[in-house]
């Protein structure tokens, strides 16, 4: 419904991909996350986003969260989840001396990692667009109607006729799923806020650090982000408005307190931005994926709250895979001839000998747009007329990070 892919969720979370140890076993949280997260390193290298695996760590600050990091180990093993060990304080330290003297253990996962979530998201439908598929922006769903055979979904400006239907609206699924299905769940938003500080305290850790979780969730962590920031958040409040994204002294003022428990050298003066992003809660307590019972052909994936990002490869895997235990089965064919991205010039990155041969191509890659970060007017005007490219400056920003 937006003027741009991204624009939602995925833009604004933790950006981190999770190991698998968190969720409950036997849920479809734990199954897909433990199955995703394996994923990563062979499709963000295909479709070229960024993503390190950076391992995290859940911090124990005394022996009862420390008995809570034996559950979340046992947990881990039952999932599956290779690498994890929980480490005493001194050894922590030894691996992240910018933590909190008081530590007496923790929980590390060597699989977990950063990634840019609209980066990854954008170069995926720019994967799709390349291999035939239409995507339609400012197309906001006012009503789907039910037919003999298929659907009617009714746009703003136009209507689409469709056998079939994913349901894939973040905090909005349970009303699209409710124009057709009576098998009816909701979605409660989460609002999550969130600091963005100064590469300049980027290094005070390698790793994504956790405290031990509470019944909100994983509670405030701070991590290097992808591009070398420091994240810290989110917070973790059920609201009503599925449009509120705003941010609160109060809850602010909650990321200080607790994020400094885990890193007391944090300088939130070195804070560049703001801001918060809703997670799709369901009511049912776990991710919701499959075909409506009484709606032949309208599948949903819903309430995928985290560990959602860290599982959506594995999620469309099994959807595809699975086609033959639908009612309505896709419509899906390997393509004879599948295109692969087309290569992002990322200027700065390039060794000395390759800038020279792209400016002599194309002279406005030697032009510096954005000094802060580098930013070349060849790139903008790449990420401008690239598959699903930019149509306004915050587009560019996504596209190709330049500061102003």
């Amino acid at each position: 419904k937006e003027h741009d892919v991204s624009n939602g969720t995925t833009k604004a979370n933790s950006a981190i991909i999770h190991a698998g140890y968190d969720a409950q076993n036997g849920t479809l949280m734990a199954k897909y996350n433990a199955l995703g997260n394996a994923m990563f390193d062979d499709l963000c290298k295909e479709i070229d986003a960024p993503f390190r695996r950076c391992g995290s760590f859940v911090l124990a600050f005394s022996e009862e969260e420390k008995e809570h990091l034996k559950v979340l180990y046992d947990r881990g093993i039952k999932n599956g989840i290779p690498g994890i060990e929980i480490l005493e304080g001194v050894e922590v330290l030894k691996r992240e001396p910018n933590i909190n003297k008081e530590v007496v253990a923790a929980l590390y996962a060597p699989t977990a990692g950063v990634i840019g979530p609209w980066e990854f998201t954008i170069k995926l439908l720019e994967n799709a667009a390349e291999n035939g598929v239409d995507v339609q922006t400012d197309s906001k769903v006012l009503d789907i109607k039910k037919l003999e055979e298929g659907y009617l979904v009714k746009l703003e400006d136009r209507e689409i006729l469709t056998k079939t239907i994913i349901n894939a609206s973040g905090v909005f699924a349970d009303e699209l799923n409710a124009m057709v299905s009576n098998d009816q769940f909701k979605i409660i938003p989460r609002k999550g806020e969130y600091f963005l500080l100064d590469k300049v305290k980027g290094t005070l850790t390698n790793s994504v650090i956790f405290q031990c979780p509470t019944a909100l969730g994983k509670g405030v962590l701070v991590a290097q982000t992808i591009h070398g920031n420091l994240i810290t958040g989110p917070t973790a409040l059920d609201i009503d408005d599925k449009e509120d994204v705003s941010n609160t002294v109060i809850e602010m003022d909650v990321i200080k307190k607790q994020s400094v428990k885990s890193i007391p050298e944090i300088n939130f003066r070195d804070n560049i931005r703001n801001f918060a992003g809703l997670r799709a809660e369901s009511d049912r307590g776990d991710f919701i994926i499959g075909e409506a019972p009484d709606a032949q052909g309208f599948f949903n994936i819903a309430g995928t709250k985290s560990p959602g990002l860290s599982s959506a490869p594995a999620i469309a895997l099994e959807n595809k895979t699975r086609k033959e235990k639908y009612t309505v089965p896709y419509l899906l064919n390997e393509k004879e001839v599948f295109k692969q991205n087309r290569p992002q010039i990322h200027f700065m990155e390039l060794a000395p000998e390759e800038k020279a041969k792209v400016i002599a191509e194309d002279p406005r890659y030697g032009r510096i747009i954005c000094r802060c970060e580098n930013i070349t007017e060849g790139e903008i005007i790449d990420v401008i007329h690239r598959m699903v490219g930019a149509k306004t400056v915050d587009g560019i920003k996504k596209r190709c990070s330049p500061g102003s």
